[in-house]
Order: C-alpha cells, then sequence, then structure tokens
C-alpha cells in the first residue's frame, strides 16, 4: 500500500525524515531559487503543486514578498499544516491554499509565471502522469516555466544500492533504508528521465533540460 500523506503521523515526521531520506535537499530549494530569481519579474504568479508540510513555500514566500504563491495538496492535513506554518511566519497573506489534486486547476482562469512540482510526480501512477503534467501546462502563462524534482527509474541493483547507502549517510538508520528500499514499489512510480522529458514534450513544453542529478533523482526545467 502506498504512503497515506494524510496520515497524521506521516504529517508530524515529514520535515525531519525528508532530510534523511532525500540526498541534497536543501540544495534542491536553492537551486530552484536561483532559477526563479534569474527568469521571474519582480511581480510573479507562482503555482505550488503538493505543498506538502509549507517548507518550500514558507522560504520562497519569504526570499520574494512581492510574488502570489497558490499552493495545493490533495491531503488536507499536509495543507493545514502549510497554511499553520505560513500563518506563524507571517507570509499567509499572498498564499492562496487549494485542496485539490492538479484537476482543481481547471476550475481558475488564473495564470502563472511557474510552477514547482517537487518531490511530487515520481508518486503519480505512470497511466497518470501525461494528464498531471497537462494540468501544470494549462494552468501556465506563455513563456512560463515548470521546475520538476524526482526519483527516476532505478535501472539495477547497484543503483539501488548506491541510493541506500546515501540515504544512510544523510541520515537514516540501516533499518529505514532497508524499509525505504523494500517499499520503494508501493510508494513510487518511476520512469525513465528520458521518459519525462519526452512527455513533456509531447504535451507542448518548447524547452525541457535537467537542472540537477543526485544518483537517481533529477531536477528538470522546462518552458512552455
Amino acid at each position: 500500500m502506498a504512503k497515506d500523506f494524510n496520515h497524521p503521523q506521516v504529517v508530524d515526521g515529514y520535515d525531519d525524515h525528508i532530510r534523511k531520506l532525500i540526498p541534497g535537499y536543501e540544495l534542491i530549494h536553492l537551486q530552484v531559487h536561483a532559477l526563479l530569481k534569474a527568469r521571474l519579474p519582480e511581480r510573479a504568479e507562482v503555482l505550488v503543486v503538493g505543498c506538502g508540510t509549507g517548507h518550500e513555500l514558507c522560504y520562497l514566500a519569504a526570499q520574494f514578498p512581492h510574488w502570489r504563491f497558490t499552493a495545493i495538496d490533495p491531503a488536507q492535513n499536509m495543507l493545514e499544516k502549510a497554511k499553520a506554518r505560513l500563518e506563524s511566519e507571517n507570509l499567509a497573506t499572498h498564499v492562496q491554499f487549494l485542496h485539490s489534486d492538479t484537476s482543481g486547476l481547471s476550475h481558475t482562469a488564473q495564470k502563472f509565471d511557474a510552477a514547482l512540482s517537487i518531490l511530487v510526480s515520481h508518486f503519480i501512477p505512470e497511466t497518470e502522469k501525461m494528464v498531471y503534467f497537462q494540468d501544470i501546462y494549462h494552468a501556465l502563462k506563455d513563456q512560463a516555466v515548470c521546475l520538476s524534482y524526482d526519483l527516476m527509474q532505478i535501472e539495477n541493483v547497484q543503483q539501488l544500492k548506491t541510493l541506500q547507502h546515501l540515504a544512510e549517510l544523510t541520515g537514516l538508520s540501516e533499518k529505514q533504508s532497508q524499509a525505504m528500499i523494500e517499499r520503494l514499489q508501493d510508494d513510487f512510480c518511476l520512469i525513465s528521465n528520458q521518459a519525462l522529458h519526452q512527455l513533456l514534450r509531447h504535451i507542448g513544453f518548447k524547452s525541457v533540460e535537467n537542472f540537477a542529478q543526485v544518483l537517481n533523482y533529477f531536477g528538470t526545467f522546462a518552458v512552455k
């Protein structure tokens, strides 16, 4: 059974666990910051898909006080925790929260300068990934950007072992790292980096390139 991101225990432990599970977690957000700063106008509209507990959202809202954010997440408990975090930092005034998956974007006429899908699409079933990114594509302005960062297909046992060892070096116990490996098939729906690029181009993105890689984790930068 896939992980339940609405479960209180998962929500409460998410921020600590994700830093051990994802190598270079903080660097991901620094790279996203730099890419957006170089590309977006002073007053931008930014979509955050799968906002989770709001770490990424809180960081960007503090760095870019003139931007407006729309944060969506299908897990109500995650969304509530993100709201509480933003409110505690007095950053909620320029954030709109939407309890929905990407299908909910069709109900708004708003268009965005950028969309962030950070550590989200690798949970989307392969048969649904096309619709997921199409929803995001249609919510973007012309020339807008989509940044995605996800675990990609693992091709052999050596890659799997290397990921396990790196997770242990970044803080997981041996027992936790073994559980991670055993749950990969249940929790993740992985495609290759090349397949993702082909999918994004098929949808209509004019430019698709990688902006980061840590082992089988890839950051993808696509321009509409």
